[in-house]
């Protein structure tokens, strides 16, 4: 009789354990890493977790080269996970899923984040919440001032130009017999900035007008500088088509003098070089127009496929909070996308003067960008124009059309691609 009782006892409460106990949803992130990202976010995530048991956040770590090649073809297949960290913004701006009606508080989003809400919204969309920035960037040099004072030759100053940076690079370069003088990363993006301080504009009016007299001037001291051996054929030369490649390895041991990236690189470099040589980010070389890198920086986003659209938005609620925002950034080195975080200051864990010069440089070099950077990097289709713009300087580089032909098909090129996203 109580072998009975219990066994009738224990199905009452089996009956009621889905209502207590149910199985924790998962929520799948693609992330990749220039740094320590991926390490902090998951702590950050595993608080959540403890305080969210109904939800468990599946971290999928993988290479950069996935999120930009992998990462588009599963979205368009209908097999995105949900939830990614992404650097091309508006490239899948119209799977990204829009969590304005289902975040806690609209107003703390609208406000503390609307420098970079328009961003990741898709074409017409001039409200929807798509995602959050994990931390600004800006593109800027880095050098390795170790050389500069083993060649006796001082640094250039703040507003020295990129022809100057040129001269004395090559120059110091020659004197201690690295390999090379200056790296720029193979990116359109990269290139951009530099542009852009040559009087590029990129725009003529609404319209995209990527080749202009300050881009062929920028484009111009690229290809002449790869002829003269002030940048390397190995670094671009090593990759086809729109791949992107760093030179990150190469300056981390040593090869390499001054190295435009950015400043996703800080963390890396302290701990690759640490304090083997003295390295640290500088002001933008100028431009008659300007001196500006480009800003940018990767993007929490979801995707509309997701199962989970209630769970998607509690993640990113929390991981756009202030407190956690504020120690994300402290911890990866990333510039605020949070105003609020941004005029209170954040407070970096940058143990070494390398760090701390770095990033007093960034924030100098994130308040010089010019408008028309901001604009381009809100611009939905600019991954049109950085494609382009990439191909095709490289194929002039190596040889395989001249410079005047390159530019030709720059502007083919982008109208082609406008034409095919259904831009007239």
């Amino acid at each position: 009789m109580k072998t009975l009782f219990r066994r009738a006892a224990l199905a009452g409460v089996a009956a009621f354990l889905p209502a207590f106990a149910q199985a924790a949803t998962d929520v799948r992130i693609m992330w990749y890493s220039d740094g320590n990202e991926g390490e902090v976010a998951r702590d950050l995530l595993n608080r959540f977790e403890a305080a969210n048991p109904d939800i468990k956040v599946v971290l999928d770590n993988v290479p950069y080269k996935m999120i930009m090649e992998t990462l588009p073809q599963l979205v368009s297949s209908g097999q995105a996970p949900d939830m990614a960290r992404v650097t091309d913004l508006g490239g899948q701006a119209d799977q990204y899923l829009d969590i304005g009606p289902l975040v806690k508080d609209r107003a703390y989003w609208e406000k503390n984040y609307a420098t970079t809400l328009p961003w990741l919204r898709p074409a017409g969309n001039t409200t929807g919440i798509f995602g959050v920035m994990t931390g600004i960037t800006t593109t800027m040099p880095i050098v390795n001032e170790t050389l500069f004072q083993q060649a006796g030759i001082p640094l250039p100053g703040p507003k020295a130009t990129w022809q100057e940076w040129a001269v004395a690079a090559k120059a110091v370069a020659q004197k201690t017999g690295v390999a090379i003088p200056i790296a720029i990363d193979r990116s359109g993006h990269r290139v951009s900035g530099p542009a852009i301080s040559m009087g590029a504009k990129y725009f003529d009016g609404e319209n995209p007008a990527l080749v202009d007299d300050g881009l062929k001037t920028m484009t111009k001291l690229i290809y002449d500088w790869h002829r003269d051996g002030t940048m390397s054929k190995q670094i671009w030369g090593s990759v086809g088509g729109t791949a992107y490649r760093g030179a990150n390895e190469e300056f981390a041991n040593g090869q390499v003098v001054l190295y435009f990236s950015g400043v996703w690189q800080f963390p890396q470099f302290a701990k690759t070089i640490g304090d083997a040589f003295d390295w640290h980010g500088v002001p933008n070389p100028c431009g008659p127009a300007a001196c500006s890198g480009m800003p940018g920086g990767a993007a929490l986003v979801g995707y509309k496929s997701s199962k989970h659209p209630a769970e998607v938005a509690r993640v990113m609620d929390y991981m756009a909070s202030e407190p956690v925002m504020a120690e994300y950034l402290a911890r990866t080195l990333f510039l605020s996308p949070h105003a609020g975080i941004a005029a209170k200051g954040v407070a970096y864990d940058a143990k070494t003067p390398q760090l701390k010069k770095s990033l007093e440089a960034a924030q100098a070099n994130l308040l010089a960008l010019s408008p028309t950077a901001f604009r381009l990097q809100g611009y939905l289709r600019n991954r049109i124009m950085f494609n382009a713009l990439i191909v095709r300087l490289n194929q002039a580089i190596a040889g395989e059309m001249s410079l005047d032909e390159a530019w030709t098909r720059m502007t083919s090129d982008v109208a082609d691609g406008m034409k095919a996203a259904g831009v007239r």
